[in-house]
């Protein structure tokens, strides 16, 4: 059953007469008088408030970029509007009008809302997870948010859906040659083969074959920056590392600004079940689990930037010069400034020696396995290459999908390298077939028709084995994301290194590298546990150190 018919008191809950006065106290402006059938919001409006009824209703709907409209509730008196679009400013998921006797509603901006969770804990709680829970709504029942039109496995559709999943965004795709909808869209707007796929956005835009930058604008996803502002720490990458630094420097009063050029997660939200993480004995998504230290970033303040990517860290002479901010400049030309920056922008995947390998990169082969990627190989024979533990959840994952999975191992074993639990579950799966002292030496097919079959090589004997299929999954490991950052050290592998000597002979934090007031945590530092817990440690850590460097840059001005 759906969430909104197992828990609809928790999303659609009513406050009585003394949260309503507490809530009244959080409010942004005076209470406002609504017409009947008057627009209180729209979707795709910025910014725009919750509401908190106090007479009358609001009829509330989802829409998506074909204007098609249904119902979602009625909030009457002690309800109110919003869902996680409101919690940190961004472009509205539903529209709501005033009922049929009008309504009286006060509004909760972005800002007073999160006043208003950390005010109070009781009323906090009930918005927080009607938040959430509203959103999950949206995208289990599908008709809002953007629509995709284009070939399922086509490399750009797979790409969209993938940014809008990763970032928790309704979406509806309707195939290009298959859906009278989506065939009768491409003829009327007179659409080539080469600019689709079209992607419709909530308020009606229209974009041909968008960037994951360009879709994140017209959803309303990429909040506008102030170039003026001094964040007091700017964090590059939205991993657990990132994540957990934004939730503990924001709750303690710190002005944060989190960038990320693709989804909040890292490599960890693509996990399709992290068991091994303390609190969670049965096991959780790493979609799940980053999606709620995104939310509680959001609730304390941090300002989370999707999809902005960072081109080069100018570290200046601040060494020379204490006080002076660290500029960020990101790829769109823009600068950002901040007192102290924190690099957790994790590592990229590795790319084996295989030479046409990028023609098939989204046409074939991916480096993760999210829903997106097991639908499109449902019932299929598919293989994977990787002997690590994000290997072995995805191989566990993609085989209750799939007809055979191979995995392909270069080593002897699993045992180097792989968690035990995850060991034996790989041998307990039936269509799981272990290649150890293997590789892939040949892939086939074109770029047009994609990936249509691989070749396995014994290492040792150099014995070849032919598999027709269309799904290559590479799980080999990552190297670290640190070009962008190159006035801070790093070792011979490009991990960063931190704890070096001051020049100023101040005695080195831990987590800061040569540079002052620039750190580095995560996957990207060297000498690093590449686990999440370890990642989110750092996250933790480099805040005190943060406050120790702010402090002691403070004295000295």
């Amino acid at each position: 059953m759906a969430t909104i018919d197992t828990r609809r008191d928790q999303m659609f809950p009513v406050l009585d007469a003394a949260q309503i006065e507490t809530a009244t106290r959080f409010a942004s402006g005076p209470a406002r008088d609504f017409a009947p059938g008057e627009v209180v919001f729209d979707i795709g409006d910025r910014h725009s408030s919750a509401w908190l009824v106090l007479r009358g209703s609001i009829d509330v709907v989802r829409r998506d970029g074909l204007a098609h409209e249904a119902p979602i509730t009625v909030e009457t008196v002690g309800q109110f509007s919003g869902e996680l679009s409101q919690l940190a400013g961004r472009a509205s998921l539903a529209a709501g009008r005033a009922g049929t006797d009008g309504c009286t509603a006060l509004p909760f901006d972005a800002a007073h809302i999160r006043a208003l969770m950390v005010g109070s804990a009781e009323l906090g709680e009930i918005v927080m997870r009607a938040f959430i829970l509203r959103r999950v709504g949206l995208l289990e029942a599908g008709g809002s948010g953007s629509v995709l039109v284009g070939r399922p496995d086509a490399p750009d559709v797979v790409r969209l859906q993938g940014f809008l999943s990763r970032n928790g965004y309704p979406h509806t795709l309707l195939d290009s040659a298959d859906d009278a909808e989506g065939r009768a869209l491409v003829e009327r707007l007179g659409v080539l083969p080469q600019e689709l796929p079209l992607m419709v956005c909530p308020n009606g835009t229209v974009l041909k074959r968008p960037s994951d930058a360009e879709a994140g604008r017209c959803l309303g996803i990429t909040p506008d920056l102030d170039p003026a502002k001094i964040y007091d720490v700017a964090v590059v990458g939205a991993g657990p590392a990132g994540l957990a630094t934004a939730v503990y420097a924001a709750s303690e009063g710190l002005s944060v600004l989190v960038l990320d050029q693709r989804a909040f997660g890292g490599q960890a939200g693509a996990s399709a079940r992290i068991e091994n993480y303390l609190g969670f004995p049965t096991g959780i998504s790493g979609m799940a689990l980053t999606a709620r230290a995104f939310n509680q970033a959001q609730k304390f303040g941090a300002e989370i930037a999707i999809p902005l990517q960072v081109a080069k860290l100018d570290c200046g002479d601040r060494d020379r010069q204490a006080g002076q901010p660290v500029v960020l400049e990101l790829t769109t030309g823009d600068k950002l400034r901040a007192r102290t920056v924190v690099i957790a922008s994790g590592a990229r995947y590795r790319r084996p020696d295989i030479v046409n390998l990028a023609e098939f990169e989204g046409a074939g082969i991916s480096y993760w396995a999210s829903p997106v990627e097991a639908k499109l190989c449902e019932g299929e024979e598919v293989a994977l290459v990787g002997a690590g533990n994000s290997a072995g959840q995805a191989a566990v994952f993609l085989a209750a999908k799939v007809k055979q999975l191979h995995m392909i191992v270069r080593g002897p074993g699993l045992e180097a390298s792989m968690s035990r639990y995850l060991i034996d579950r790989i041998r307990a799966q039936p269509n799981i077939e272990l290649h150890v002292g293997t590789e892939i030496s040949i892939l086939e097919g074109n770029p047009s028709d994609g990936l249509t079959g691989v070749t396995f090589r014994a290492r040792a004997t150099g014995a070849t084995r032919h598999c027709q299929l269309r799904h290559l999954f590479l799980f080999i490991g990552a190297d670290p994301n640190a070009g962008w950052a190159d006035c801070v050290t790093t070792d011979a592998k490009g991990f960063v290194v931190t704890g070096v000597a001051r020049p100023e002979g101040r005695p080195a934090l831990p987590l800061e590298t040569c540079h002052a007031g620039v750190f580095a945590i995560g996957d990207v530092r060297a000498g690093s546990t590449k686990r999440v817990a370890a990642a989110v440690g750092e996250g933790a850590a480099v805040v005190a150190q943060i406050h120790s460097f702010l402090g002691a840059e403070s004295s000295t001005a």
